[in-house]
């Protein structure tokens, strides 16, 4: 297991790092749903390459048609990076209106709720894990330490052209968000048990683009086409950081589950913000202490699973 916490924590790490490129990209850009379909797409491409030549890494996608084929993998274990769209899409609509703050504690409250259902329903490739005191224990110290990370942090900005103003929806979609992270690392999960991690992240990403596309292309008719993108190489690397850390979620959440892989992830995004906040000189006592809180709450639920 500790090697599954490890992994965890690096896959949060990632999310975070991937989450200021993919935003400064979008301010760039004007444009975050944009950034994140140019995210999702530099990393398909990345992946299409790899396998184009790997015969191990085609292999693994005759494996998962096979199983899709004969029943073994129903096919709507296919469609996790759709929740990854989801996610980026109420980015998109709910945070100038909620700010933040509200996101990001309805995302994870989210999150580590349906974690426990999750593994409850065995949906992940390890199988059953009850609920149990302290896993509810676990997720609500997990949802107070990221309360407290959120404290003092940006409020709403302005009400979204187009998007209801009613305050009850704008928490909802974020939490349903949430929610859906966590069903998409127990089917990602699934697909990479039968067809290896990077074919998970190549469904994903395909799954996840076709939709993004879509989107976009309405808002594009609405809006017109970026007047001009960053040069700025680094700004397009979110892909790839995206391919790592999907693909390596895969293989975690067998090892570990649901529920833990949403703690450590949640600990790594802490952890690499506040080194990130440190390079910046806006390190606050109050990231230092919820980092502690949420740690805690990894050890409550790795305990709890032995």
């Amino acid at each position: 297991m500790s090697l599954g916490l490890i992994f965890g924590f690096g896959i949060g790490a990632g999310v975070a790092v991937q989450g200021r490129i993919n935003g400064a990209l979008g301010a760039r850009l004007a444009d975050g749903i944009a950034a994140a379909t140019i995210s999702f797409g530099t990393g398909l491409i990345a992946l299409l390459i790899a396998f184009a030549f790997s015969p191990a890494l085609r292999a693994g996608v005759t494996k998962v048609r096979t199983a899709v084929s004969e029943g073994g993998l129903p096919l709507w274990q296919l469609l996790g990076g759709l929740c990854g769209a989801f996610f980026v899409a109420a980015q998109g609509l709910t945070i100038a209106a909620i700010g933040v703050t509200a996101f990001t504690v309805a995302v994870v409250a989210g999150q580590l709720l349906s974690s426990l259902v999750v593994d409850r329903l065995g949906l992940a490739p390890n199988g059953r894990t009850p609920i149990t005191p302290w896993r509810v224990f676990a997720a609500a110290l997990g949802i107070t330490g990221v309360v407290l990370s959120a404290g003092g942090g940006s409020a709403p900005t302005t009400v979204v052209t187009g998007v209801p103003d009613l305050p009850a929806l704008l928490i909802v979609l974020p939490a349903l968000a949430g929610i859906g992270l966590a069903w998409q690392q127990a089917v990602n999960g699934r697909v990479g048990a039968t067809g290896g991690p990077f074919t998970a992240a190549l469904i994903n990403f395909a799954v996840g683009l076709t939709a993004l596309l879509l989107l976009d292309l309405y808002i594009l008719s609405t809006t017109g086409l970026p007047t001009e993108f960053p040069t700025d190489l680094w700004l397009y690397t979110g892909g790839l950081i995206g391919v790592a850390f999907i693909a390596l979620a895969a293989v975690t959440v067998g090892m570990i589950g649901v529920l833990l892989l949403g703690l450590t992830s949640v600990a790594g995004q802490l952890v690499a913000a506040m080194v990130l906040d440190a390079a910046d000189g806006r390190l606050s006592p109050t990231t230092v202490v919820s980092c502690v809180i949420v740690l805690g709450a990894v050890v409550v639920a790795s305990r709890s699973s032995r």
